[in-house]
């Protein structure tokens, strides 16, 4: 939200006074004049002033303040809002709307996605890059969750251990859990790691001949698992229905819990909660999302080499919020939708995330997977 600091001014020279004219007030014995509700530092003496102490310095204006109180007002009703959290928001209307929203997490909630990913809730008015702005309707605010680092899903142990149980059940798992991820978030995964290989070759032939030799191309597709391989192409629906198919039949096997997980994943990614994607289209981003997690097979395989190198240009546009939704917080139905999406998108991540501790604890008990310092912070 836009704030405003002024200093008091004096009224301007010339302007009349509010209350009218009054004759100044007669000279005390000492000879000074006395003034009519003004506290002194001491008793009256030829030396005394005034006390600053109730005298405010400056003059505060948030911009479109009325909208922010407004949606504290329905949060409350939504019972998202409490005076403890007031008091922890130090009182400050726009931070304590953005921490009732994130309230409804909870704290175990919270610790798991501290522990996996970093996003960014706000509340503005004000939607767009620096200096580009999109200024939305009369009466609208807009609630925006934005990725500052990925999370890490090394995959590979666990599809060969679901292959080891039945032929194309780890395949099946991959393709299920990478089609639902994509309808709610960006990942990374081989399909990135191909398109990024795909323009390296494409610049190398673009070079001079004698330049053409510095190029080294990750080869994604041999690095991929080879019953991954053999799935790449999947326009036939046999393979669809194959694929289900096999995960209905496991589902109460040695890996039944991951595999009810990836269904809550999926029932999640298909609730049809619409966000305001045209509003995205005119705040001039540089990029779209930044990936939400990298999903690789191996601890250094092309797929984290494609990232890596990707990755250290990420940063340098400004990227499309992960979550975008327009509303206006005078119409509790609006306000319902919001927080529908909000805590559908933080749901699907629990999931997502308990599913990854849950596969790092039986495959990867020892190994580092450390790739950073993520945190879930209120912006």
């Amino acid at each position: 939200m836009q704030r405003i600091l002024r200093s008091r001014t004096g009224r301007r020279r010339g302007s009349p006074p509010v209350c009218g004219a009054r004759e100044l007030p007669a000279s005390n014995p000492t000879g000074i004049a006395s003034a009519y509700g003004v506290a002194t530092l001491a008793p009256a003496f030829g030396q005394a002033l005034p006390s600053l102490a109730d005298v405010r310095a400056e003059y505060s204006h948030e911009v479109n303040a009325e909208l922010v109180y407004e949606l504290c007002a329905a949060l409350v009703r939504e019972e998202l809002g409490t005076a403890e959290t007031w008091k922890k928001s130090g009182c400050n209307a726009l931070a304590f709307a953005q921490h009732a929203m994130m309230s409804g997490i909870g704290a175990e909630r919270g610790d798991l996605l501290q522990r996996n990913v970093e996003y960014h809730l706000e509340v503005s008015d004000q939607l767009g890059r620096a200096g580009s702005e999109t200024e939305l309707e009369s009466g609208q605010l807009v609630v925006t969750v934005e990725c500052g680092g990925s999370g890490y899903f090394r995959i590979g142990p666990a599809l060969d251990a679901l292959e080891a149980e039945a032929e194309g059940l780890g395949a099946a798992f991959y393709w299920a859990l990478t089609f639902a991820l994509y309808r709610v978030m960006r990942i990374y995964n081989h399909d990135d790691a191909l398109m990024y290989e795909e323009r390296m070759r494409d610049y190398a032939a673009e070079d001079d001949e004698d330049n053409r030799g510095q190029y080294e191309f990750p080869e994604v597709e041999k690095a991929l698992p080879v019953y991954i391989q053999k799935t790449l192409k999947r326009e036939c629906p046999d393979l669809k229905m194959r694929d289900r198919d096999l995960l209905r039949r496991f589902r109460s096997g040695r890996y039944g819990s991951w595999i009810e997980r990836l269904r809550r994943i999926q029932r999640l990614s298909r609730l049809p909660l619409k966000q305001s994607r045209e509003y995205l289209e005119l705040g001039y981003y540089d990029d779209p999302p930044l990936p939400s997690l990298l999903v690789a097979f191996k601890e250094h395989d092309a797929i984290t080499a494609c990232f890596d190198e990707e990755g250290q240009y990420m940063m340098e546009g400004t990227a499309e919020p992960t979550v975008c939704v327009v509303f206006s917080p005078r119409k509790p139905d609006e306000v319902r939708h919001a927080l529908r999406i909000v805590e559908r998108f933080i749901a699907l991540h629990c999931e997502l995330f308990q599913l990854v501790e849950e596969i790092q604890e039986k495959c990867d008990a020892g190994a580092s997977i450390d790739r950073g310092e993520p945190s879930l912070r209120v912006a």
